[in-house]
């Protein structure tokens, strides 16, 4: 089973996201900041880490780059609301993918599988 971890510092938007990913058969570990997110990642593999760039204490740009030294491999995508965070989130890490808010759930969704339907046909996973 794919595995995603999730930070986002939002509450109903955590929920909402985490539900609607587990729906659809991710199976998600969700997480309120960057900070609590990185002993999870220290510890536990994940297929990719899906995170809101405007977080307290750690940015998602900052917990993207502290990811990548721990798990190279991991796929990243970003979630903000805020369109000039979202280009700086493009230069700090190229290969990542941005999904601008508002969206729907279906398309994180598509993104998400996308994603991964990339790596099936590239033999990756």
């Amino acid at each position: 089973m794919t595995r995603i971890l999730l930070a986002e510092d939002d509450t109903s938007m955590r929920v909402y996201l985490s539900r609607a990913l587990e729906k659809v058969g991710y199976e998600v570990t969700a997480v309120d900041r960057g900070t609590h997110a990185l002993p999870i990642l220290e510890r536990e593999r994940f297929d990719l880490l899906l995170t809101d760039i405007v977080m307290p204490e750690m940015d998602g740009i900052e917990l993207v780059q502290k990811a990548s030294a721990i798990d190279p491999n991991m796929r990243v995508m970003f979630i903000t609301g805020f369109a000039a965070v979202a280009l700086k989130a493009g230069k700090a890490n190229p290969d990542a993918r941005i999904l601008s808010k508002p969206f729907h759930l279906r398309d994180l969704v598509a993104e998400v599988d996308r994603l991964f339907q990339t790596e099936d046909q590239h033999g990756r996973l």
